[in-house]
């Protein structure tokens, strides 16, 4: 018996970028994104400007995915698209598009948890990468989240620590803000940690119980310590740039993989899956890496394109709801605030 040909097209317009993308059987076919450069001049997403923008790109995205992956609408078993967390704004236009698409070609619908798109990304067959065993611990990082999770099945999953206030990224961008960096700050602070002295100046890690994480002291910690270093010397910053992100890539690395430790000695899961656009930091990546040596871990570390915002991983979750018949009716809205 010949078995049946799934393709799903996903649709992901929770922040800034508008994506679509094609999957046949788990297979990624095409994965298209469109940025948006305007918020770079105001320094982060302005959500109203975002949205505009989603409903410019959001069709010369699909066509562009669809002609990519040489598939034509008529053959798409359903569509998959990003219910929330995000930008109210922003999940709207994907949200609308997607149900008025289904509608019209009379396939199902499929709604989608960003959160655990960011984790279940690591499902998608791609040569050269390895899917974790059940149970992992996934930690999603990016510019609004920062969570441990503890993966059971596709869908059973349970934050077990998440921050208590800023997100990883944003301690990133604010950081650059500080230090006169553009936006997002996140990769040039890599960039730049890798040319610096990780040691060369000490920020204390925030005290925080349990599982839990917490930004915004250290962030204070390094606009005081900015402050006074600036005041005795005008050109500090100028001077001593990469080592003080070489600094603060350190503390952060170093909180994140402290709390990784802990979870995998409380749960005994030694299978730990990153994703979110923070993922993509270089510092973190090797972090893992070594942790492989140091704690008995096995690290499993999406393709690049997987990490940030994109639709490759809305549509594996996608086809694996379409195995499921877990299917959304068209009264279904977006939720800028949705749970994993």
């Amino acid at each position: 018996m010949a078995t049946q040909n799934i393709y799903i097209l996903a649709i992901e317009s929770s922040c800034d970028d508008t994506a679509a993308s094609v999957m046949l059987n788990g297979k990624i076919l095409s994965n298209v994104v469109a940025g948006q450069s305007i918020h770079e001049a105001y320094g982060g997403v302005v959500p109203e400007l975002a949205s505009r923008a989603h409903q410019q790109n959001i069709v010369p995205v699909v066509q562009q995915a669809l002609k990519r992956a040489n598939v034509d609408k008529n053959q798409l078993s359903a569509i998959a698209f990003t219910r929330g967390p995000g930008l109210m704004g922003s999940l709207l236009v994907g949200t609308s598009f997607a149900k008025s698409l289904a509608y019209g070609l009379d396939i199902p619908l499929i709604d989608v948890n960003h959160m655990q798109a960011h984790i279940l990304a690591h499902f998608i067959d791609e040569e050269g990468f390895n899917k974790p065993p059940f149970p992992f611990l996934g930690m999603t990082i990016s510019g609004g989240h920062t969570q441990i999770v503890r993966v059971n099945s596709h869908f059973d999953m349970e934050v077990i620590g998440e921050t208590i206030d800023d997100a990883v990224g944003e301690a990133f961008d604010k950081s650059g803000k500080i230090l006169g960096l553009g936006y997002p700050a996140g990769p040039e602070i890599d960039k730049r940690a890798k040319l610096g002295n990780p040691k060369a100046f000490k920020f204390t890690k925030p005290k925080v119980e349990g599982l839990n994480f917490s930004f915004s002291g250290l962030k204070t910690a390094i606009l005081y310590f900015i402050q006074k270093e600036t005041k005795a010397n005008p050109n500090f910053i100028e001077e001593n740039l990469n080592d003080i992100c070489a600094s603060i890539q350190y503390t952060i690395i170093g909180i994140l993989i402290d709390k990784l430790k802990l979870a995998s000695k409380q749960t005994g899961i030694s299978h730990i899956a990153i994703g979110g656009g923070v993922s993509a930091n270089t510092g973190i990546r090797q972090a893992l890496k070594d942790g492989e040596a140091k704690f008995g871990w096995t690290t499993y570390v999406p393709k690049f394109e997987f990490t940030t915002d994109n639709a490759a991983m809305i549509a594996i979750v996608g086809y694996l709801k379409y195995m499921e018949g877990d299917f959304a009716q068209q009264n279904v809205t977006a939720s800028s605030r949705l749970k994993i």
